[in-house]
Parts: C-alpha cells; sequence; structure tokens
C-alpha cells in the first residue's frame, strides 16, 4: 500500500505564500493606485496633451526716424499635409497640381512630390505661401483638384530696403535675420530676440488618433504678448550712402572687404555701420549654406592689427607721463635696434627723416619715433610696457565696448604683467603691432580724444517701443584738456602732411585723423612657417565737424591690394583717407546733426 503524500504542514506552506503572494499584489496594487495614481494619470496625459504654441507678432525695426522700416512680420502660410488620408492616386494627382499651382520645377518639384506620395500622417510640403498662392489652393482644394492639404499660419521677417550691393539688403549684417523657428541669429535680431519676439500665445488640448487637437479640449495657458517695435540709431539714407561707398572702394581696391562705422562721439550713437561684401536677409538659408561667413559683422566680432593709428594711444601715454609734449624733437633714424641687437624694427621706407618735432613724428607716421617715446615712457622696459598697455585698457582695448548688438568680441591685448614684453614687443606696440582690434574698439577709443575725455557706450537702439534706451555709462579716461592736445594732434596730422591735406580735407569743416598700414602675417604660408601675404590692412580713424567734432568716422580696407609696393609706398586706387573724406561728407550733408553738442557738454561720470 502507497503512503498518503499530501501533509498538513505543506498544505500550510502553500497556503501561507498565497497568502503572501495576494498581501504583495494588493500591496503593490494600493502602490499604483493610492501613492503614484495621481503621477500615473498625469503621465496618461500628457501623452493624449499636446501644446501648441502660436508666436506673437514679431517687433518691426525702424531707422531713427521711426518712419523706415528695416525689418518687418508679414502673414505667411506653411502647406500641410496628411497623405496616409489619401489613396495613392489622389497623392499622386494632388502633387502634380500643386507643382503646377505652385510654379515648382527642378529639385524643389521632385522634393514636394516625394513628401507627398509618403505614408506619414503629417508633413510640411513648402514653407512662405502667401496669400495669393493660398488663394489658389484653397480654390483647388474647394474644386477637388488638391486634397488632404491644409494652411496653417506663418509668420515671415522681411527686409524690404534693398542694400547698395547686388543681392543685398541694407544693414545687414548689422540687423541679422530671424530663421524659420522665429529665433534671431546675428546682430540686433538675436540680442533683441526676447524684446521682438514677446510671448507666444500657449494652448493645450487632447489629441485625436491623427495628432490633431480636439477642438472642445482647448484650454489657454497664456494669451501670449506681443513683440515690441525698436527704433534704432541709424539714418537709412546715410546708412544706404555709406554702403554705396563702401562697395564702390572694395572693388577699386581689390579688397577682402571693407568696413566703415560712423558714429556721435558723445552719445555713442551709431549714425551708420556697415560692411561690403553683404547678403540678403530674406535669403539667409541659401547663405548659411553658400557662404555662411558672410553673417558676420567685421565692424564688431573681427580683429585685426591696427598699424599706425595706435600712435595716437603712443602720443596719449607720452603726454600724460610728461615724457614728451608735441614739440619735443626725437630723432628718427629709420631704423632701431632693439634686445641688444637680436631684433630691428624699421620705418616703413627705412630711411630717417632726422630730429622731428614728435607732432611730426606722428603725422608722418614714423615707426622708429613712436618707438623711442614708447621705450621712454620709463626706466625700464617692463614698467614703460605697463604704461602703455594700462593706456590700451583704459581706452577700451582687449574688452568689449558694450555694443547692443550680438557677436561682439573682445580683441587681443597681452598683458605684459603676465607674459613680459621685449623691447621689441614694446616698439611694435607703440606703431600698433602685436595687437588686434575691432573697429568700433577704434572708433570708441578716438571719439574719448576728441569729447573731452569720456568713454562713451557705442549703441544702435534708440528706442524700445516708446521707452527711450538709456546707454551705460562708462569712465572718464583723460582729462577735457588732454582731449583738446590729442583733437589737435590729429587736425594737426591731416594739415601737415601734403597727401593728407589735399585728398581728406572739407572745406568749411574742422577735421583730424590718422592712418594705419598694416601688412598681413599668414601663418599657413612656407609650409606651416609662416610668411607675409602681398596684401596690407588700411586705416582711418578721424573727426569732422562744424567748429567742433560731431562724428567720429572708422574706416577698415581689408586685405587690399596695392597699385603697387614700393619701400614705404604701398598706394591704393581708393585711399583710406579718401574714403574717409567721402563717408564724412555724407555724413555732413545727410545727417540731421545736433548742435549743442562740444567737448564742453561732455558730463564727468
Amino acid at each position: 500500500m502507497l503512503g498518503r503524500t499530501d501533509s498538513r504542514r505543506r498544505l500550510l506552506a502553500i497556503l501561507v505564500a498565497l497568502v503572501v503572494l495576494a498581501l504583495s499584489l494588493c500591496g503593490r496594487l494600493a502602490w499604483w493606485q493610492l501613492v503614484r495614481g495621481s503621477d500615473l494619470a498625469a503621465a496618461a496625459n500628457r501623452q493624449t496633451t499636446i501644446t501648441i504654441d502660436t508666436p506673437s507678432r514679431r517687433g518691426t525695426i525702424y531707422d531713427r526716424s521711426g518712419t523706415v522700416v528695416l525689418a518687418a512680420s508679414v502673414d505667411r502660410y506653411r502647406l500641410i499635409a496628411a497623405p496616409n488620408t489619401l489613396s495613392l492616386e489622389d497623392r499622386q494627382r494632388t502633387a502634380q497640381n500643386l507643382i503646377g499651382l505652385l510654379g515648382l520645377s527642378g529639385q524643389d518639384a521632385v522634393d514636394l512630390t516625394g513628401r507627398m506620395v509618403s505614408e506619414r500622417g503629417y508633413v510640411v510640403l513648402t514653407h512662405g505661401v502667401d496669400e495669393a498662392h493660398a488663394q489658389v489652393i484653397r480654390n483647388g482644394l474647394a474644386n477637388g483638384d488638391l486634397a488632404g492639404l491644409s494652411l496653417e499660419p506663418e509668420p515671415l521677417r522681411v527686409y524690404p530696403l534693398s542694400g547698395a550691393g547686388p543681392d543685398t539688403t541694407l544693414a545687414a549684417q548689422l540687423l541679422g535675420f530671424v530663421n524659420r523657428d522665429g529665433v534671431g541669429q546675428y546682430g540686433v535680431e538675436q540680442r533683441y530676440q526676447d524684446v521682438l519676439a514677446g510671448q507666444p500665445r500657449v494652448e493645450v488640448a487632447q489629441r485625436d488618433a491623427n495628432n490633431d487637437p480636439v477642438p472642445d479640449t482647448i484650454s489657454v495657458e497664456s494669451p501670449g504678448v506681443p513683440g515690441s517695435d525698436i527704433r534704432l540709431t541709424l539714418d537709412a539714407g546715410f546708412e544706404l550712402e555709406l554702403e554705396q561707398e563702401l562697395m564702390a572702394a572694395d572693388t577699386a581696391d581689390k579688397a577682402k572687404g571693407v568696413s566703415a562705422v560712423v558714429m556721435d562721439p558723445y552719445t555713442g550713437e551709431i549714425y551708420g555701420e556697415a560692411s561690403y561684401p553683404s547678403y540678403d536677409a530674406n535669403e539667409y538659408a541659401t547663405i548659411a549654406t553658400t557662404n555662411p561667413s558672410r553673417f558676420i559683422d567685421p565692424v564688431v566680432s573681427s580683429v585685426y592689427e591696427p598699424g599706425s593709428v595706435f600712435k595716437m594711444l603712443t602720443a596719449l601715454a607720452g603726454f600724460e607721463n610728461g615724457t614728451v609734449d608735441p614739440d619735443t624733437k626725437v630723432h628718427d633714424t629709420g631704423s632701431l635696434s632693439l634686445d641688444h641687437g637680436t631684433a630691428r624694427i624699421y620705418d616703413a621706407n627705412k630711411k630717417g627723416m632726422g630730429w622731428l618735432k614728435f607732432e611730426d613724428i606722428v603725422a608722418y607716421s614714423r615707426n622708429v619715433g613712436a618707438a623711442r617715446v614708447a621705450l621712454g615712457l620709463a626706466s625700464s622696459t617692463k614698467k614703460a610696457s605697463s604704461i602703455l598697455e594700462s593706456t590700451w585698457e583704459r581706452l577700451g582695448f582687449g574688452a568689449p565696448t558694450g555694443i547692443d548688438v550680438a557677436g561682439e568680441v573682445s580683441g587681443l591685448v597681452r598683458d605684459p604683467t603676465v607674459s613680459p614684453w621685449r623691447q621689441v614687443d614694446l616698439a611694435n606696440g607703440a606703431f600698433g603691432q602685436g595687437v588686434a582690434v575691432t573697429p568700433i574698439q577704434l572708433a570708441t577709443a578716438y571719439s574719448a580724444m576728441v569729447n573731452g575725455g569720456v568713454l562713451v557706450t557705442p549703441h544702435v537702439v534708440l528706442a524700445v517701443g516708446q521707452n527711450d534706451v538709456q546707454p551705460t555709462p562708462r569712465a572718464r579716461v583723460m582729462t577735457p584738456d588732454m582731449s583738446v592736445q590729442m583733437t589737435e594732434l590729429m587736425s594737426h596730422v591731416i594739415h601737415t602732411v601734403p597727401w593728407y591735406r589735399d585728398n581728406t580735407l572739407v572745406p568749411g569743416y574742422v577735421m583730424g585723423g590718422k592712418t594705419g598700414t598694416a601688412q598681413i602675417w599668414d601663418p599657413t604660408a612656407n609650409h606651416g612657417r609662416g610668411g607675409w601675404k602681398s596684401t596690407y590692412n588700411y586705416s582711418f580713424i578721424g573727426y569732422i565737424g562744424k567748429g567742433h567734432p560731431q562724428v567720429v568716422v572708422a574706416i577698415t580696407i581689408h586685405e587690399a591690394t596695392p597699385l603697387f609696393i614700393a619701400q614705404g609706398d604701398l598706394p591704393l586706387p581708393v585711399e583710406s583717407y579718401e574714403l574717409f573724406r567721402r563717408v564724412a561728407t555724407d555724413a555732413m550733408t545727410t545727417l540731421d546733426l545736433p548742435t549743442s553738442s562740444s567737448t564742453a557738454d561732455v558730463a564727468n561720470p
């Protein structure tokens, strides 16, 4: 007889296990329903809820008059399709009809057909459909020629004014553009993105099987805030004239580019700012694929070695430290041996002019004379280097000016307290080599030299909405008397040197300025050993006005090709000082300039 296989102990163990399992399941169920229930419900709701962001209308950008539109938003549509709701035959028919209605050809027609015959439930066929084509599409839907399509509103940023050059819009590099997502890129559009864009209207709704919102479930989370209009400091008429001058000079000089900025030295308002070549901001997508470097504004975002325009900084350091004055005699020997004979600098023509007054050293742009003054700033190279570099720093070099556009760079200034300068470094710095700056930094520094000694903040926005913008105050960087000396020294330069006097002065106006020429080092030349290019950067920074300086003009001709290269002679078809005269004349005859500003009007911050 077989023994019994059941066992009271075994049955009890099974019962206990089942009870524990049941309690665990109940506990887990309670955990999900009671503790995590609200989280799970919220997660489920999120999976079936969509958020609809509708951008607010973007603010308009005007010139300083408040009447000329530089950038605006217009109503356009994006064309949407739901191909999976149609038969293949209807998709193909709709695609062919659309190609005809929209006038597409080539790759554009192929791309639209590919999207339309797909199995997708939602596809964007094209952007930027204007009202005329939108009405044609509506008619096609009504008469059955088209199917499975819908039009969604889509604001489009437009730049209505043509620039001076072909395929350009006015002030493109300063303004920037707005991408398809409604986000400003570069320039004013990026810097003032939040102000111009406002806040979008936000709606939430449950979605159906096609991912479309269920109308009865739509609720408004935020009504949105329209973008604010902006009024710039630019004068549109003068900006066009400026671009025309730059294009002509660029073509004549066979330059890589030409830039200019024209500003009020007392307020920092930018009346005109441009570079050539430029681009058409309405075609930014094409530019992005072919030549995106055009988006960079050289006035604020590109650095270069300024050359002899920096001799004004050397003069300032010498005047302030009492080591020279305008009448101090300086020996110009054509070349100068430095660092115990291991280095040598030269004047451009390598010929000395003998003993000259310091004001003539600056006027005739003698490198050796400027170097002797820099070396004589103190009893040691270390102390003299610190004095010169601190003068640069005080005038704003090595730091952003604070101009209200995106992408400003700081420039490159080597601190002698961190990396000690040799004699040759100090000498090169005296005439603007071994340092990299932006044109806007130069315009700002020269403004301080002529406005009574105050470093202003350059800016391009006058007002946001109805509220005037107050520029950020900066510091006094020299005494009013020193500013007068610097202004007079700039005047001496262009009244003394015959070729400046004949090609720069405009009768009836006070004027002054300084040129700079710098050869360009190419570190990739000679199989990576480096070498000098056969092109040069040319600059002129100066002022013009009726009775007193009213505008400062900074001209930069980038990588221009001289007519010929001779010892100390690198002529251009359009010299930097000639371009300055043209731009300065345009400014005085076009702009409605304030007449009350003078060095006495600049408040001591």
